[in-house]
């Protein structure tokens, strides 16, 4: 075969495997007008049985090959390139079938036995936390205003007695510079760069590779409390839920701020509890104090969903994605936690048997998705469901003297923080 026309097949073979991968993954994340403009293009079938996460699992191993040639991929002229290097794709793992729990009732999995152990006190409430995306490190947030960084490293070396030789820290930054109390934390996905969002009005950019830096280098002066963050996968985007009914979206160099353009039937007039970017960026939530849930598409910053009252008429404090992005799961002050269908809308399961009436009470998966962790307020508990089968599989008292405000998994091990109004700390972990 003449070597020209041997390339020329090669080659449109290649562009139909990378318009197959195309179509599978808007198909995958919902985006079925997307898939079809596509496949209509392509002349690709919409019906292809490739995987939905193969093409950010092949995107994942070609940054990784590129970052190990030695190429870096950050613009220079970005303010937040104070680590160099390439953007991390999410790690790909087996997504659980949700949509197939009705079949596995009676075979729930047992959740391991965790110890629990004071790492820390604020002056007053602690009030949120977040792990960086490596688990590496946690914030926690106040009501005296402070943001603790602490290294988890040295929590581990904290809880094993027989490795003292003096007293371990793990407290390693304190930053003072907000005027009010802190509502939501988050890690930028590359950098050494920990957002914060407060009562302030203002999201504060901190560096914490500075080991002298109290005090932010960036400040977004909003004009609502800022009630949480979350950073696009990208580290280009941060998102803010705010007492404004619509979420803000920031380009973090420029600071400029976008709005969504398709909200004048959506009937939108409640404050935002919480923001969190799916996986890839790809979709938005959002959890109103109105009780409803809203999806929006993180490119466009459409509404592409709303669920009305999914927590009837109180308010839903959290709503995150499944790895997959198939799903988001939400928790209410109706003291129920939701699983709830991205492509449908669809109530998929619910979590119930703890009471969550008055704080701001998150429902997360530990870190493989297997479990579904919350707080009791009456009984000062962390209840721990299977999160396929929605049975309670185990109940602990929380060793906090108030009951935990907040609670948030480690993304990367089988570890948690709880956050208590009585001001501590506890880091709880896996007892081998």
């Amino acid at each position: 075969m003449d070597a020209t026309l041997e390339n020329t097949l090669k080659e449109g073979k290649l562009r139909r495997q990378i318009d197959a991968l195309i179509v599978a993954h808007l198909r995958g994340e919902n985006l079925n007008q997307a898939a079809a403009i596509v496949a209509s293009a392509t002349m690709t079938s919409l019906t292809t049985e490739v995987s939905p996460n193969r093409l950010l699992e092949l995107v994942s191993k070609g940054l990784v090959a590129e970052r190990d040639d030695g190429l870096k991929g950050l613009s220079s002229t970005s303010f937040l390139n104070v680590t160099g290097g390439l953007p991390s794709m999410p790690n790909m793992v087996n997504a659980i079938d949700f949509s197939a729990m009705q079949d596995v009732k009676g075979s729930s999995k047992n959740f391991p036995k965790h110890e629990s152990r004071h790492v820390s006190e604020h002056k007053n409430i602690a009030r949120c936390a977040r792990f960086s995306p490596d688990g590496q490190f946690v914030a926690t947030g106040s009501s005296d205003y402070s943001i603790k960084l602490l290294e988890v490293s040295k929590i581990k070396q904290m809880m094993v007695s027989e490795a003292r030789e003096g007293p371990i820290r793990p407290v390693i930054r304190t930053f003072y510079d907000h005027a009010e109390p802190i509502n939501d934390l988050d890690f930028h996905p590359q950098g050494t760069i920990l957002v914060s969002g407060a009562k302030d009005n203002t999201i504060k950019f901190f560096d914490f590779s500075k080991t002298v830096a109290r005090k932010a280098f960036r400040v977004i002066q909003d004009t609502h409390n800022v009630r949480s963050v979350s950073f696009h996968p990208s580290g280009e985007f941060l998102l803010a839920g705010t007492d404004h009914h619509l979420p803000h979206l920031y380009d973090v160099n420029t600071f400029q701020c976008y709005l969504s353009s398709n909200v004048q039937d959506l009937n939108m007039i409640s404050p935002i509890n919480q923001v969190r970017y799916s996986i890839s960026g790809s979709l938005y939530v959002t959890a109103s104090k109105d009780g409803s849930i809203l999806l929006w598409d993180g490119v466009t910053a459409q509404c592409i969903r709303k669920i009305v009252g999914a927590h009837g008429l109180t308010e839903t404090t959290c709503a995150s994605f499944t790895k997959d992005q198939r799903f988001v799961l939400s928790c209410g002050k109706d003291s129920t936690i939701k699983l709830w269908e991205v492509g449908t809308g669809r109530l998929v399961n619910q979590y119930l048997g703890a009471v969550h009436t008055q704080l701001r009470c998150q429902a997360v998966f530990n870190e493989t998705e297997e479990f579904v962790l919350s707080i009791d307020e009456p009984n000062n508990e962390v209840v721990i469901w299977d999160a396929l089968t929605a049975e309670k599989v185990a109940r602990w008292h929380s060793n906090h003297v108030g009951v935990p405000r907040w609670l948030v998994h480690s993304p990367t091990e089988p570890a948690f923080i709880t956050c208590g109004t009585d001001r501590s700390v506890r880091y709880w972990k896996e007892v081998l």
